[in-house]
């Protein structure tokens, strides 16, 4: 009989490397560039809306988050925001698209358990040149048969790449830590959703779980992947 599991798909932001934090300490940053025109909390609710209202131009990442973050200077300044300020922001995106890359615990060991035995398979979203530079700097390159850079991730998404570089979704596993993007998707296509949970959770990305669904599983950290594949196909 063969496995039930051939290829394993993983998330890079804040699955295999930190993320999220650039983008705290950045929405830190601006709020002290603005806080003479906008309380805090009132100025994130802000630009979270922005964000939302962005998305369907210019995706996820850093540049669309820097243009999210100019556009709600101008509106909470009534369009008066400085030219220093509108500086500072520039400066902040620029910081964030040449941070170093920092492997969370437990990434590359697990694709080392993993890599002899299934397809490996990245799948981010994002802007295409930060995402490639990350993945160049964080030296994991070598433990993919497959890198797929996409702008959405929907059912849609995993049917057509799990086809291209597996066997189909339903032999499929997805692991990352957004609950939204890389677990209900997968699950909807009839795969294996994976949810390995990261302190910092972007509002856009949060969801509920789908309760106990036989193919939802959460573990506490990428170490508990192997042993948790093992098991799905069988060999534990």
């Amino acid at each position: 009989m063969p496995r039930p599991v051939t290829t394993i798909g993983f998330d890079a932001d804040d699955t295999l490397w930190h993320n999220e934090r650039f983008f705290s300490l950045t929405q830190k940053r601006f709020a002290t560039l603005l806080a003479d025109h906008a309380a805090q909390d009132d100025l994130m609710d802000s630009l979270l809306a922005a964000e939302r209202r962005n998305l369907p131009h210019y995706g996820f990442g850093i540049k669309g988050f820097t243009l999210s973050m100019i556009e709600t200077a101008i509106e909470v300044t009534g369009g008066e925001v400085p030219a220093p300020v509108i500086s500072e922001i520039l400066a902040a995106g620029r910081e964030m698209l040449s941070h170093e890359v920092e492997l969370l615990p437990h990434a590359t060991a697990t694709l080392e358990a993993l890599r002899h035995e299934y397809r490996l398979v990245l799948i981010t979203k994002g802007d295409l040149l930060d995402q490639e530079r990350k993945l160049a700097q964080s030296g994991l390159r070598a433990y993919f048969d497959a890198v797929e850079i996409v702008s959405r991730k929907d059912r849609e998404t995993y049917q057509r790449v799990f086809e291209r570089h597996g066997d189909g979704p339903t032999r499929g596993v997805m692991a990352g830590n957004s609950m939204r993007s890389d677990v209900l998707p997968m699950i909807e296509a009839g795969g294996w959703g994976v949810y390995v949970p990261h302190g910092l959770v972007w509002a856009i990305e949060h969801a509920e779980p789908p309760g106990d669904h036989y193919r939802y599983a959460e573990i506490a950290d990428l170490a508990a992947l192997p042993e948790l594949i093992r098991r799905i196909d069988g060999i534990a």
